[in-house]
Formats: structure tokens, sequence, C-alpha cells
């Protein structure tokens, strides 16, 4: 018994060792950002932007195994870059619909999210329906 717990004392100690030393040999990235200002923007007038998104036991069945077009991925964050609030999980639909049906935009500028929900039995989601209407300004850089 001894013997069991030296080797896995060992083995607990080699393995933070090793830890440190990723750590240490590690290379920092540079905080690189650009800034913008509002003159580097042509501003479209208010567009606006619809999705439903309708869940069953609390899932989403059309998005999860259909229509995969969203706004955002779960690894690399928002795929549409938005300037001001982050818009929730259903929102992003109606944000993508926006941005496919007014092409050569590169930003979406303060969106503002309008959420109606229908919910047959009430505080739950057995069955729920809620269409989200997404309104903003979108930006294009200008050269």
């Amino acid at each position: 018994m001894k013997k069991l717990s030296l080797f896995l004392m060992c083995g607990i100690a080699v393995l933070f060792m090793t830890s440190c030393n990723t750590y240490r040999h590690s290379m920092r990235e540079p905080a690189a950002y650009v800034e913008f200002h509002a003159d580097d923007f042509d501003l479209s007038g208010q567009v606006v932007g619809e999705a439903t998104v309708v869940r069953v036991l609390c899932v989403d069945w059309e998005h999860l195994f259909g229509d995969k077009e969203y706004a955002e991925t779960p690894d690399f964050g928002t795929v549409v870059p938005t300037i001001g609030e982050r818009v929730s999980n259903g929102a992003n639909y109606a944000l993508f619909n926006m941005m496919k049906r007014n092409p050569g935009y590169d930003v979406v500028i303060y969106p503002q999210v309008e959420a109606r929900r229908f919910a047959p039995v009430l505080g739950t989601d057995i069955y729920s329906r809620t269409t989200y209407k997404v309104t903003a300004r979108l930006g294009k850089l200008k050269k």
C-alpha cells in the first residue's frame, strides 16, 4: 500500500511540474486591436430582420438538425460583427436573415431586439414559439 501511494504521489508531482513547464515556455500574443470612429463607416437606414424559433421539449429541433444558418458559432463567437449589445441565441437567426437580405455591409450597429413569445402552458417550454425582430443600422467600411 505504501508503494502504491508513493507511486501515485510521484505521478501527481510529475503532472504538476509539466504543466508549469508548459506555461513557462508559452509565447504571448500581442494585444492587437483596431480602433474605429463613426467617420469610418457608411451607414444604412434602419433595417429589419425576423426569425421564428419553435421549441418542443426545450429543444429547437428545426435548427438542431436542419437549418444551420445563424449569426453565431460556439467556437468563434459572433460571425457577424456587432457594435453594441450582443443578441441572444434566438435573435441570431434574425440577425443572419437581416445580413443575408442586405449584402455588402460589414457590421451591425446597435441592434434592438423585440421578442414575441407564445407558450400555451405558461412557465414551461413544452411547446413555445418565439418570433424575433431585430432592427439595426448596418455599416460599411469606407475605403
